[in-house]
């Protein structure tokens, strides 16, 4: 059997659908994981994903591209040459499966499931209802599950990624060490860049040493936070080298953004200033120590990375 799984969104979207792609692979012989461009590294590091094709869906992308009628028959063509059996659709709350459901029914998929609010008329086989305020894992296992795929035995439903490579070599990196990601993709989720300079600050005061990561794109933002005295990471690793950063790390704090899922991928705290944009119960940082905060001050952040450090050090 062959198999599409398809999360179009962003890394941490991607990574979270970790545990429903090993699902489905657990019962397929082949499994094919459609991404956007801005979920593709995440894709790459999933146990399970055999393929991946990436294109920024028009009614999904931050950054939508026009519509174009020979960019959407090529992607038909694209996706009837997996030759799939089965397509599960993992999307979000707020999202449709419904456009994707189209062009894979045109590229001749047979058998596709997704939850869907609108009534899907013959685009979905399978209209798993909405399990509601769940988070995004047991969102995407039961729509898996809905096709009849579960998760083998002995496979819990933790995040999982492939072995990451060793962190850039240019990266001296401490013995011990927390990091602190100060960037995100939605400004509305993210902390003043003000207030991470003044928890770096804090955490070197007491006596940490603090890495500061970020994307290419922040390395004004992480050089600016950094400057309190942590080592400037902004723009040094792929998402996979971060990955290997993060393993290595006493804790990491955060925004509701990629990095705190990639953490909880390797098994590292989160400390999570979680804006209340999203609901908590959907996006939390899963089965790993962490803490939600966001109106708080430095001396509540610095308390909240002892915990989850010592609630690691307590499960060890």
């Amino acid at each position: 059997m062959r198999a599409i799984v398809a999360r179009l969104d962003n890394e941490g979207d991607v990574l979270l659908a970790g545990p429903a792609i090993r699902a489905v692979a657990a019962g397929a012989d082949h499994v094919t994981l459609l991404c956007g461009p801005r979920g593709a590294q995440a894709g790459a590091l999933l146990p399970g994903v055999d393929e991946v094709v990436v294109r920024r869906a028009e009614w999904i992308d931050l950054i939508a591209p026009r519509v174009r009628r020979p960019d959407i028959e090529a992607y038909i063509d694209r996706l009837a040459a997996i030759t799939a059996d089965v397509a599960v659709l993992l999307t979000s709350w707020h999202q449709s499966p419904l456009p994707l459901a189209l062009l894979l029914r045109l590229a001749g998929v047979p058998r596709i499931a997704a939850i869907s609010e609108d009534y899907p008329g013959s685009l979905l086989d399978v209209r798993h209802r909405d399990p509601g305020d769940v988070h995004e894992v047991h969102r995407g296992l039961s729509v898996a599950a809905a096709l009849g795929f579960t998760l083998s035995p002995g496979d819990d439903d933790r995040l999982r990624i492939l072995p990451p490579p060793a962190p850039p070599p240019q990266l001296e990196l401490p013995e011990r060490y927390v990091v602190v990601h100060p960037g995100c993709t939605v400004e509305a989720r993210r902390w003043p860049a003000s207030r991470f300079a003044d928890v770096v600050t804090g955490l070197a005061a007491a006596g940490r040493d603090v890495v500061v990561t970020g994307a290419p794109s922040e390395r004004m933002l992480t050089a600016r936070v950094a400057a309190g005295g942590a080592l400037d990471a902004g723009g040094a690793t792929t998402l996979a080298e971060l990955a290997a950063v993060l393993a290595g790390t006493d804790a990491l704090v955060v925004g509701n953004t990629g990095p705190a899922h990639l953490a909880a991928a390797v098994g590292t705290p989160v400390v999570s200033l979680f804006a209340p944009t999203v609901p908590r119960v959907r996006w939390h940082p899963w089965r790993v120590p962490h803490e939600l905060l966001w109106n708080v001050g430095t001396t509540e952040v610095l308390g909240a990375v002892e915990r989850v450090t010592a609630r690691r050090e307590v499960a060890a």
